[in-house]
């Protein structure tokens, strides 16, 4: 049997946390709850009323007069009560959506400065789909229960005003129209609690659906949609998962039916069981037809107040479920120190250390990097190279602190990087990586990271030493053209080798001492590798500079070279040191020039 998992936080918790953020937000979040609950009672209570006072009216023979003056004050009230109501109404939605939009700040905040462990980790990465669904649209948790708070201040308030109405009749009666209204919301809440516990099942349907429609508009795939004819199998796929989304449908609908039936013959029990009543009272306590109609109002619209509650109250259980994971999500523990960490050194001089470092993926079952012993020296080149999944890139994460050892400690100028500011830290590194962010900015804007303040000059500057400046020049507004087709008509592609010179150029501009260049010309055919090459002294004069590359060839340019396998340093030295050995670093560099001479055999 599955154990349900408690939520961290309770109702009332939650509650008081959207009012906090309301108050810091939007303070007429609260005040038109408040509002809108009484007018909707005030509201209510008069269209309670008109029809019995009317007929009492006609019923004591009062003059004409009275009769339409009745009328006309009841109407103006009603008129006057819409009226607010509406204008009230109208001013709701974006005071709500403006505490929506701070929620969702902070959970962007989250996921962008959150500690890069858990980017990579399973729980981090379900709970925060989850809180993304919760924040989607106005009728998700983070919005809708303003709306659930409203209806549930109405609801005791028409309640209370009810009960005090109905306290002449008989308590028996009374205790009937509760028990059925009860019966009636069990019912109710069964049919929602099954959709609720099978949200999970909806949701997967609907991400499956967005995920395919997704991937067949965008322009990524486009080429491999046409080239290897995937349209009927992606429409294949599409409508497996619609056909299994209607059979959920179906499920839930025949819940829904068998549920309306009970509540309808609950309903035709109690307003029979109030029929009898008052027409007993009528014909034997003298009754009059004003106080029936009255009373017999007040007994189905009673039903509807408890109804109310009990029906808000498990919606408003429900919201809060979603918005305790949100507060989970943003409560979620950081491995790095941040605000807390201490400020780094202020020297020209980082040196980078590594003593006994093993780490381990989690789930892995062997070690990506153990035992490990390193030391970069400042203004050092050095070249990290090795065969794909010798643990190049795990390494370099280690000694930039986008993760942290699980054995033996990572040190800059002789401290634990773990004592620092991990934000901080990153300032120290320029970096560009296999994997890289490119926004539907302009070319200027994606190398300085910023829409202020940018140093055109030093853009110039850092796009020539990138190799692409004769691209720009062809672009039609230059350094102001838009870059991807996501946001702008009039944007530009750069093809794979162009991306990677656009993110050398992002790197140098930043202009960190260290500079880290994972596979920087991967996607580059030999000449423009080798005008890398030809730049890569000016590009990492008065830096250290850490070189990760599978291309032996590159690595020439380094003044020291470590051969990473098995997850440790298995050679070191120059490129010519290195050949002399005629070892591992030796047998590859043969095989790979192969490839640069013609007529050579494999």
């Amino acid at each position: 049997m599955k154990v349900k998992e408690k939520p961290k936080y309770n109702t009332v918790q939650n509650v008081a946390w959207m009012v906090k953020i309301a108050w810091k937000t939007r303070k007429r979040v609260l005040l038109i709850c408040t509002l809108t609950a009484i007018l909707e009672v005030l509201l209510n209570l008069t269209q309670l009323y008109i029809a019995p006072e009317v007929l009492k009216q006609v019923e004591q023979k009062s003059p004409i007069w009275m009769l339409l003056t009745t009328i006309v004050v009841f109407t103006i009230a009603l008129f006057l009560i819409n009226g607010f109501k509406e204008y009230v109404k109208q001013n709701t939605l974006f005071a709500r959506v403006d505490v929506r939009c701070a929620i969702i700040d902070k959970v962007a905040k989250k996921y962008n400065m959150t500690s890069y462990p858990n980017t990579l980790d399973a729980d981090f990465i379900k709970i925060g789909e989850k809180v993304c669904l919760a924040c989607q649209d106005n009728e998700k948790a983070t919005e809708h229960i303003w709306q659930t708070l409203t209806m549930l201040l109405k609801n005791i308030g028409g309640l209370l005003v009810y009960l005090t109405i109905l306290s002449r009749i008989d308590t028996i009666l009374l205790l009937v129209v509760i028990a059925t209204s009860f019966a009636g919301f069990f019912v109710s809440r069964y049919t929602n609690n099954w959709r609720y516990a099978h949200r999970d099942e909806e949701e997967q349907y609907y991400q499956k659906k967005y995920y395919l429609r997704n991937k067949s508009e965008s322009i990524e795939l486009a080429k491999d949609i046409r080239i290897f004819g995937l349209q009927n199998w992606l429409n294949e796929l599409l409508d497996q998962i619609h056909n299994l989304y209607l059979d959920f449908s179906l499920r839930c609908e025949r819940i829904e039916v068998l549920a309306d039936i009970t509540e309808t013959i609950l309903t035709i029990a109690r307003n029979g069981i109030a029929y009898v009543y008052l027409i007993h009272m009528a014909l034997n306590e003298g009754l009059s037809v004003s106080e029936f109609l009255l009373y017999f109002s007040a007994v189905t619209t009673f039903t509807a107040w408890v109804m109310g509650i009990l029906q808000e109250m498990s919606t408003l259980h429900k919201e809060s479920l979603d918005i305790s994971r949100v507060r989970e999500f943003l409560d979620y523990p950081e491995p790095f120190k941040f605000e807390k960490g201490e400020d780094i050194p202020v020297t020209t001089n980082y040196e980078l250390k590594l003593e006994h470092v093993s780490f381990c993926y989690p789930g892995a079952q062997r070690d990506t990097i153990h035992d490990l012993n390193l030391i970069v020296r400042p203004g050092e080149k050095l070249a990290i190279v090795g065969l794909n999944g010798a643990g190049k890139t795990t390494l370099v994460k280690l000694l930039c602190g986008l993760l942290d050892p699980t054995e033996g400690v990572v040190m800059l100028n002789g401290k634990d990087i773990r004592n620092f500011n991990r934000r901080s830290y990153y300032g120290l590194f320029s970096a560009v990586f296999q994997e890289f962010s490119i926004l539907d900015v302009t070319v200027a804007e994606q190398i300085a990271q910023t829409t202020v303040d940018i140093d055109y000059e030093k853009v110039a500057d850092c796009v020539e030493k990138a190799g692409l400046t004769s691209t720009i020049e062809k672009l039609p507004k230059g350094l102001e053209t838009h870059v991807g087709r996501e946001v702008y008509l009039d944007g530009v592609l750069f093809s794979g080798g162009q991306t990677q010179r656009l993110m050398l150029a992002r790197a140098l501009y930043k202009n960190g001492p260290i500079l880290l260049l994972d596979e920087p010309t991967a996607a580059l055919d030999p000449i423009a590798e080798n005008d890398i090459y030809m730049k890569y002294s000016e590009m990492t004069q008065g830096k250290t500079s850490l070189f990760i590359s599978h291309r032996l060839a590159s690595t020439r340019f380094c003044d020291r070279i470590i051969f990473i396998a098995e997850g440790g340093i298995q050679e070191e030295g120059t490129h010519e040191s290195l050949l002399a050995m005629d070892g591992e670093y030796a047998k590859l560099f043969e095989v790979q020039s192969r490839y640069y001479q013609e007529g050579k055999e494999f």
